[in-house]
């Protein structure tokens, strides 16, 4: 079972990514403000639920937030200013969008970088820590698999209909074979199987 908040006091909202580790496409950030006895059985970390609970999950947290917001960056600001900035200026964009001011900010991870003068705390694995931060990751993931999945049926050859952009050897093999698309991340080694994030 997830915990509520990090912190008794505050209007919490918790923030997490999707697409980070990603050849192509935008990354994607979220920021949810549950209320604070919100619970769920199944709510936690989107990479260890099914694609069928993620999307019932969406709908879920959807009615129940007191606000939410998804935000991204594309490929080429990644490019420009490395993925961590881009993950964390997604994750500033979608706290600029609430419709409710939160008070205090949890992250999932260990780098971030302020915003505005909220104070905030890293967690690391906080999305399987807390009800915030899972629910943020489950609306990133699935917000960008819906994007990933539309350009895929631009771009048939390199599976990201299944891979959603990651470096899936079927992946890097297309990119070998029929070069970039306009939505590759040029920075990202692509050929290497022991792909490394730049940070």
């Amino acid at each position: 079972m997830l915990l509520p908040y990090l912190q008794d006091e505050l209007i919490e909202a918790g923030c997490d990514e999707a697409g980070r580790g990603c050849l192509a496409g935008p990354v994607f950030a979220a920021a949810v403000i549950l209320p604070r006895n919100f619970s769920h059985d199944i709510l936690t970390d989107s990479k260890q639920l099914k694609e069928k609970d993620r999307v019932d999950l969406r709908r879920i947290i959807e009615r129940e937030a007191l606000a939410f917001a998804v935000s991204m960056v594309d490929h080429l600001e990644i490019d420009r200013i490395n993925i961590l900035n881009a993950s964390i200026k997604a994750m500033h964009l979608a706290l600029e969008q609430l419709s409710v001011q939160p008070g205090f900010v949890i992250i999932d991870g260990n780098r971030f970088k302020p915003f505005q003068d909220i104070p905030y705390e890293c967690v690391v694995k906080g999305d399987g820590k807390y009800y915030s931060i899972a629910a943020a990751s489950i609306l990133a993931k699935t917000y960008r698999d819906d994007y990933m999945l539309n350009l895929s049926t631009e771009y048939p050859d390199y599976d990201w209909a299944n891979n959603k952009g990651y470096p899936t050897i079927k992946h890097r093999e297309a990119v070998i074979a029929f070069g970039f698309t306009p939505y590759h991340r040029r920075t990202f080694r692509i050929s290497d199987p022991q792909l490394r994030l730049p940070l």
